[in-house]
């Protein structure tokens, strides 16, 4: 299915990695030229020379995402590289583990700017060019703010506020016809998440009961799965959907575990 996004620009934030680069590569694959903002170089810099050799387009701009003059410097020098702003999927963050017991003030502040002020930064600076090109909003998030996790209170409180700013964003956009959905993420392996079950005492054990409670086929979902949904509700494709949190997670956060 052509989704009609060849030379579309798109920023991805964090898209040198686990789910954004997933979803980086699945625009290049449409066409589009995905740019990727975030604050490693290196890694950036790895992720676009992939796509480049595989014969598609890509950019990265270097953006400390937690700093708002890092969040406008980005949004300038994507437009002024290529003129236009077709679509934006805010997708950087960490589950950080900034619990109530264990946290502070500053340590949930901190969390709260790693992973959600960023959303609102970039949507604001890249707005009047995405008037202009009448494109879409994609939030990733992820299934803390329904399921709860425990020891996370900075994370979920963060991805909360990022399905109510989709929904916001969602109406006070339909003037321009903007579109502005989330996909939701329970269980996705990624770098980061291996790193997290390779720290654990029993870690095939932990893992294995993990995708125990995926309904679907008892596994993780891919980042090509989670990428699939992304680059759709990218395109015109979609034409009619703005305001959705779709949970690409194997029935894992509605569905009865117990089956």
């Amino acid at each position: 299915m052509d989704l009609g996004l060849k030379d579309k620009v798109i920023i991805v934030t964090g898209g040198a990695r686990g789910i954004g680069n997933g979803i980086v590569k699945t625009l290049a694959a449409e066409g589009a030229v995905p740019v990727i903002v975030g604050h490693h170089e290196e890694d950036n810099q790895h992720a676009v020379s992939a796509i480049i050799a595989a014969g598609a387009q890509a950019f990265q701009v270097v953006a400390e995402l937690t700093r708002p003059e890092d969040c406008e410097q980005a949004i300038k020098m994507v437009v002024k590289q290529f003129g236009c702003i077709d679509g934006l999927v805010n997708n950087a963050g960490v589950n950080d583990g900034v619990g109530l017991e264990d946290g502070s003030y500053t340590k949930f502040m901190e969390s709260l700017h790693r992973n959600l002020v960023h959303y609102y930064l970039m949507g604001h600076f890249a707005l009047p060019e995405l008037k202009r090109s009448k494109g879409s909003i994609v939030n990733i998030s992820s299934k803390t703010a329904e399921t709860g996790q425990g020891g996370t209170s900075a994370y979920a409180a963060a991805n909360g506020g990022r399905n109510a700013l989709t929904r916001e964003w969602a109406v006070e956009l339909l003037p321009y016809g903007i579109r502005v959905n989330a996909v939701i993420v329970a269980e996705c392996y990624t770098p980061l998440y291996e790193s997290w079950i390779r720290s654990l005492p029993n870690p095939e054990e932990k893992l294995r009961s993990i995708k125990d409670k995926i309904p679907l086929g008892k596994r993780m979902t891919t980042t090509e799965e989670i990428a699939a949904m992304v680059v759709f509700l990218l395109s015109e494709r979609s034409g009619h959907t703005t305001g959705q949190l779709i949970h690409v997670d194997g029935g894992y956060t509605h569905l009865d575990r117990a089956l």
